[in-house]
């Protein structure tokens, strides 16, 4: 009886699953976890709690339009659970940092300890690339679950009829999050590829955010039509972003997705062509 060979999907969804336990039980995972646990934990009982107290006063509506001006943030008030509204805010900015800190080593570990050539025996480059991707994504999706689960808790423990939309709305948020850290985490994957060591990838986004950003800025100033070239950086729709509510903040989801795309493109190409 013959067995046939696994598939490089399932290699992949193997490659994925095991980076999601190994995060979950291993050593430096579980203290990361708790880190993240502690951050988010002080963020939600102390500026969310309080910032959620303020978006309920009538009058913060005008001390908001007089400083950052009418409309910029006005659908902020049409959430209809403050909690998650004033989440929104934070998580939008924050899950993109910790996403570029989290998905540093996919790669660059296992280049500097020789392992990543061995590993490329036993499945395809491909599956190994796609896998790793995935797991990390797996992991970020835990980590939005579980801060989404505990604003609903507190959202309910001011108000217990807020159970349904503060679901409602958590897995919007939850959504939405997930597609922006998707080209963040693709970018990560190409220069954990190149790079030898966790701060080296670290090192390297830096660079690559702040001389796109530069060079965005002087070409955008010399041509109108050029500052389009600001949705190619990972991030730039997520001032729009901020102040939109419920589906309408799916009109933007093409953007991470194709700058996702083409970031794992170049990581393929990368690979396929590198000697590790």
């Amino acid at each position: 009886m013959t067995h046939n060979p696994p598939s490089s999907f399932n290699n992949m969804l193997l490659i994925a699953m095991f980076e999601l336990r190994k995060f979950l039980f291993n050593t430096r995972g579980i203290i990361a976890l708790l880190a993240f646990a502690l951050v988010w934990g002080v963020l939600l009982l102390y500026p969310i709690q309080s910032a959620s107290a303020m978006l309920l006063q009538p009058n913060v509506k005008d001390i908001i339009d007089g400083l950052f001006g009418v409309n910029t943030l006005n659908v902020l008030f049409e959430w209809p659970v403050a909690e998650m509204a004033v989440f929104w805010c934070f998580a939008l900015y924050l899950f993109p940092m910790f996403s570029i800190l989290i998905a540093a080593d996919q790669f660059s570990s296992d280049k500097t300890r020789g392992t990543l050539r061995f590993l490329t025996i036993r499945t395809s480059r491909d599956s190994l690339l796609f896998g790793r991707f995935l797991g990390q994504i797996l992991i970020q999706s835990l980590l939005i679950l579980l801060t989404i689960i505990a604003t609903v808790v507190l959202a309910i423990s001011r108000d217990s009829q807020l159970l349904l939309p503060a679901l409602s709305s958590g897995a919007l948020v939850g959504l939405n999050l997930i597609i922006v850290i998707l080209p963040y985490t693709a970018v990560m994957t190409l220069l954990s590829l190149y790079a030898r060591t966790v701060r080296q990838a670290m090192v390297f986004a830096t660079i690559l955010w702040t001389v796109i950003s530069i060079a965005i800025m002087i070409l955008s100033s010399q041509a109108s039509v050029l500052a389009q070239l600001q949705w190619v950086l990972p991030g730039a729709q997520l001032s729009n972003m901020l102040n939109t509510n419920g589906l309408y903040s799916l009109v933007y989801a093409p953007i991470p997705l194709l700058q996702t795309a083409a970031a794992l493109l170049l990581g393929r190409i990368y690979m396929q062509r590198s000697s590790l």
